[in-house]
């Protein structure tokens, strides 16, 4: 098959996977929400000029099921990697995939059948967009390097490392992060010279649990960076007073039985589930990090701030899936979750060493998008967009310390309808 061939082909599959999942996401009774922004996404991508997009196939790796480093079913995990040129070749950006997490038995048990839980439902080509393109006017300082998708099939932010026999489930997030190292390790990033430790979502919530880590694997002398895109999950209150996401987040440190694997500074004067929060992580890692988020994060809108189980009487079903239908009440609550999210990272932010990209949108996942990444109207703050303040940042080409003024001043926003 030739390449325009194969990239053809993804563009009609991406179609009917958008299909096939409104019907099984409708079937199912699922909101996900993690579903409904990658099928908002894939729509896009499908629309897309398909003949231009690079497509990097899935490589599974052979030895990780003899050190139990499996996904949720068992199966191999995976990663896609296009190599480094040029200037490039010895520089490595490893992007930990997004897309939830299982919380319950039941949970995990169903993601086992989807592509976050066995490699067997994985796509077997994907799409470098973003961050992760190969081309110049695209990806101005990283295009060129050799860039991995490490793909998440263990439901925990490649955290955990246990099983449940009965249910035949792995718990293996760890395993599967540590072997992900040695196979790259194996494949040149051992003479990396650069290398910078990226994520989105829950991916971007791996990169904050595993930045150090991902330092003492590689040669002292290598320049080491991380990013965390859409990762800065907060410890919120929902619109009924409760507390969904800290629920959620409890049934993943239970299930997975994480708590060995939390931070121990962490555990040492907080609970598990805190230990699992970004906000009360960020400002003890020593690796220089960069947080890139929108102060309105769409995910934690839909299923943190305004969750079906918080909005019975369906008063808050219009505003969250549009915020130009909110009142000046819900915009207010709003706001009051970006000041909680500003105020968790003042200590971060004194670190000159780290870097803050936080705009006043209702979006998810900036990086991994081209249009939110670095293209003619992306969105920008101080003159600059995401990559370009990336780059600025990992380059020490200048301090990015850049927060928005609240809602509604930025007019560069990409908002997520749903």
């Amino acid at each position: 098959m030739t390449p325009a061939e194969m990239n053809l082909r993804f563009a009609a599959v991406i179609c009917c996977l958008w299909l096939c999942s409104v019907v099984c996401v409708v079937q199912s009774g699922s909101s996900s929400t993690d579903d409904a922004i990658w099928l908002l996404e894939s729509k896009l991508m499908a629309t897309s000029n398909a003949s231009q997009l690079l497509m990097v196939p899935l490589t599974l790796i052979q030895g990780a099921a003899s050190k139990g480093a499996v996904c949720l079913d068992g199966t191999l995990p995976g990663y896609h990697l296009h190599r480094g040129f040029g200037s490039g070749a010895n520089r490595w950006l490893i992007q930990l995939e997004g897309g939830g997490w299982c919380n319950t038995r039941r949970s995990c048990i169903f993601r086992k059948t989807t592509r976050r839980g066995s490699s067997n439902h994985m796509e077997k080509v994907l799409a470098f967009t973003g961050i992760l393109s190969n081309k110049a006017n695209e990806n101005p300082d990283f295009f060129n390097w050799n860039r991995v998708k490490l793909r998440y099939c263990d439901g925990a932010s490649f955290t955990g490392d246990s099983e449940d026999q009965s249910s035949q489930l792995y718990y293996r997030g760890q395993r599967i992060w540590q072997v992900a190292m040695e196979e790259l390790l194996s494949k040149g990033m051992q003479k990396a010279d650069q290398a910078l430790l990226s994520g989105c979502s829950a991916g971007g919530l791996a990169s904050i649990l595993h930045c150090d880590q991902f330092k003492t694997v590689l040669p002292g002398t290598t320049k080491v960076k991380c990013l965390s895109d859409a990762g800065m999950f907060m410890d919120a209150v929902d619109v009924s007073g409760g507390h969904s996401l800290r629920n959620m987040f409890q049934g993943v440190v239970t299930v997975q039985n994480l708590q060995k694997e939390l931070s121990t500074t962490c555990t040492k004067h907080l609970d598990p589930t805190s230990c699992f929060f970004p906000q009360n992580l960020v400002s003890e890692i020593k690796t220089p990090m960069f947080l890139l988020n929108a102060a309105y994060d769409a995910w934690q809108v839909q299923e943190s701030l305004v969750p079906p189980s918080a909005d019975r009487t369906g008063s808050w079903k219009a505003c969250k899936s549009d915020h130009s239908h909110c009142n000046s009440s819900q915009i207010h609550f709003f706001q009051d979750f970006r000041s909680q999210m500003v105020n968790a990272v003042k200590t971060f932010s004194a670190s000159a060493h780290n870097g803050l990209f936080i705009n006043s949108c209702f979006a998810h996942c900036q990086s991994e998008r081209q249009d939110t990444w670095f293209a003619p109207d992306s969105p920008k703050l101080y003159g600059k967009t995401v990559a370009e303040s990336v780059g600025d940042w990992y380059f020490d080409r200048k301090t990015v310390k850049a927060i928005d003024c609240p809602y509604p001043c930025d007019k560069t926003c990409h908002d997520l309808t749903f």
